[in-house]
């Protein structure tokens, strides 16, 4: 895989093995024009250095981003099918439009907002962790890695409990699905629903108090007169739903795997719980739940890492292939519960840093810690040639995770 004139056209094992197509291509130039499995030419950023500098580059755009991506995949004469209410998303703005957008929700997600919700948290695991008792072997995806951030997600913005299995279909096939007519769907689908949701939320008899869940005081929060408007909350909603759960999953599932390749590091973290925060840290730097970045697109001719992005053309970090980067992370294809904190890109970088990180991270202690509490051992019983990555270029996540415990 070493630098040529053409763009590299990658396969399934982008997915299936994607650390070591990740290292091949970072080893050869951290930046890289390539072709996704999807079809869609991009350069991929592989390197540390290179990723952080894009995501702090604003000269890199996100403004209608998607739009153009699924006018290129679909063809400019082509109908979108696709909601338009998911245009106003945050992934898909730059400043000022972001800025406006994340200071009227980032007060939710601050370290102090979350921490109120650790008993919440702890009681619906500790359900789930009964649930899972008495069986010899369990998927930990479906009964416990997939449950927990959803059942969370779906309380905290004020989503009825019975329509959750709804959203993880439609998150499922929104982020699986790519520029597909599936994709375009469920988006119709999940912003027909929000629209009502959101339209009954603001329906608050005059004098009553609007309910404390997050969607509602979306609803009625103003800032200097300021009102997110329908399409606004639709997106912003979509967002917090699909980015406050599929991260978690991915996070949940992944440190597992990785406990079980490194029984070392399980017993060392079963012996000092005090060492949680710090493995919540290598979980998502190691086997990172995200592969990929949301897109951005050169407003100029930008060169990087000495490598020169033309203008126009789409731009991705791989957030995955960053972290283990040897350049910055020492033995890093080696899990390290005691590595010191910070530097990862789990989370991105940027003004598109993740809002829902100290979420997921109160969500990692609180899932990782009822495990070790509860089970005395955790197997992966599950192959290694059986285990299968979710079919997408965004999330890294598995599909299935068998185990037994006692």
């Amino acid at each position: 895989m070493s630098p040529t004139s053409g763009p590299l056209v990658l396969g399934d094992d982008f997915v299936q093995d994607a650390h070591t197509v990740a290292a091949a291509v970072r080893d050869a130039t951290p930046v890289r024009h390539v072709v996704l499995p999807s079809g869609m030419p991009v350069w991929l950023v592989t390197g540390y250095e290179a990723a952080r500098a894009v995501a702090a580059d604003p000269r890199f755009s996100s403004d209608h981003v998607y739009d153009r991506m699924h006018r290129m995949a679909l063809g400019e004469d082509e109908e979108s099918p696709f909601s338009p209410d998911f245009a106003s998303n945050l992934l898909n703005l730059d400043p000022p439009d972001h800025t406006r957008l994340r200071r009227l929700i980032a007060a939710t997600f601050t370290g102090r907002s979350v921490a109120p919700l650790r008993p919440r948290i702890q009681q619906i695991a500790d359900e789930l962790l009964d649930e899972m008792t008495g069986h010899d072997t369990v998927d930990l995806l479906s009964a416990y890695a997939y449950p927990l951030p959803i059942r969370v997600i779906t309380e905290l913005l004020g989503v009825p409990f019975e329509d959750r299995e709804q959203f993880t279909e439609w998150s499922e096939t929104m982020v699986d699905g790519g520029a597909t007519e599936a994709a375009g769907a469920a988006t119709m689908s999940m912003a027909g629903y929000l629209h009502g949701l959101i339209e009954a939320k603001r329906d608050v008899p005059d004098g009553a108090t609007p309910p404390g869940d997050l969607l509602s005081r979306l609803v009625h929060a103003s800032e200097d007169g300021d009102r997110l408007t329908t399409p606004e909350l639709i997106a912003t909603a979509v967002v917090l739903l699909v980015g406050g759960f599929e991260t978690t999953v991915n996070l949940i599932s992944g440190g597992v795997l990785s406990l079980a390749g490194h029984p070392d590091q399980l017993a060392l973290l079963r012996a000092d719980r005090s060492l949680m925060p710090t493995a919540i840290e290598e979980f998502l730097r190691y086997e990172t739940p995200n592969i990929l970045s949301s897109p951005r697109y050169a407003t100029e001719r930008v060169e990087i890492a000495g490598v020169e992005i033309p203008k126009d053309d789409f731009v991705m970090v791989s957030w995955l292939a960053a972290n283990r980067d040897p350049a910055r992370f020492a033995d890093p294809d080696r899990l390290d519960i005691t590595r010191p904190r910070g530097g990862h890109l789990a989370f991105g970088h940027g003004v598109h840093f993740c809002l829902g990180a100290p979420l997921a991270r109160l969500e990692g202690e609180i899932a990782f810690g009822g495990l070790l509490d509860r089970f005395a051992e955790i197997e992966v019983v599950s192959a290694a040639d059986d285990l299968r990555w979710r079919d997408s270029t965004a999330m890294h996540g598995l599909e299935s995770l068998v185990v037994r415990l006692r």
